[in-house]
């Protein structure tokens, strides 16, 4: 039988069910490079095929009716993303920094999508997980939620460097620029996080974190 998964639009994806291909046996097209905001597709653009980030990271958004940017999700290496049911894209996917991303074509080859399967369940799960953070009312919420969500993603390191810069952040959690600056100065001042740099965390107290995103 086949395997249905609804995306956080309401719709129902079918998922082939297992056979003898794997997802690391789908057949994908050499590395292609991306600069720093180079469009890897546009809104409105035929859809048709799935892309994996070999190195770098993704961001996808949409233009709200207000003009407002509004990042949906970010992607680093070996994340799939553009995968949809759609004939075409409802969302742009821009480089962030010097990027490589891999592609392949969605075909009838129920194989293919049986393949992709945990990488549908991924990108299902991260859009539920993001709507809870942008509807937390603390813009400190908000934010340290999304340092334990890249923590998580580096690993559960404590230490990391942000891929992208504040501006992404603010778009990505629903805020301003200036508010994310003065929760990421609250969250130091507190004594749970220190400040490297631009884009460089250190968490120094993540249960403290953790509590304020419960």
């Amino acid at each position: 039988m086949h395997t249905s998964v609804m995306t956080s639009s309401g719709r129902r994806l079918i998922v082939a069910p297992t056979g003898p291909r794997t997802q690391g046996e789908v057949e994908a097209r050499p590395t292609s490079s991306f600069v720093d905001g180079e469009s890897i597709y546009h809104s409105g653009e035929r859809a048709g095929r799935a892309y994996r980030v070999e190195f770098g990271a993704v961001r996808v958004y949409r233009v709200l009716a207000n003009g407002r940017r509004q990042i949906l999700a970010f992607h680093f290496g070996g994340n799939w993303f553009g995968l949809q049911n759609e004939d075409r894209h409802r969302s742009t996917a821009e480089a962030i920094g010097i990027t490589g991303v891999k592609s392949i074509t969605l075909t009838e080859d129920l194989h293919t999508w049986q393949g992709l399967l945990p990488a549908v369940l991924e990108s299902f799960l991260s859009a539920q997980e993001h709507q809870l953070v942008i509807g937390r009312q603390s813009a400190v919420e908000r934010v340290a939620a999304f340092l334990v969500e890249m923590s998580d993603r580096s690993g559960h390191s404590h230490r990391f460097e942000l891929f992208m810069p504040r501006v992404d952040v603010a778009d990505y959690l629903g805020l301003t620029i200036e508010t994310v600056s003065r929760s990421l100065t609250k969250l130091k001042n507190k004594g749970v996080i220190r400040l490297h740099g631009a884009r460089g965390i250190e968490i120094v107290d993540y249960r403290a974190l953790q509590n304020l995103c419960l």
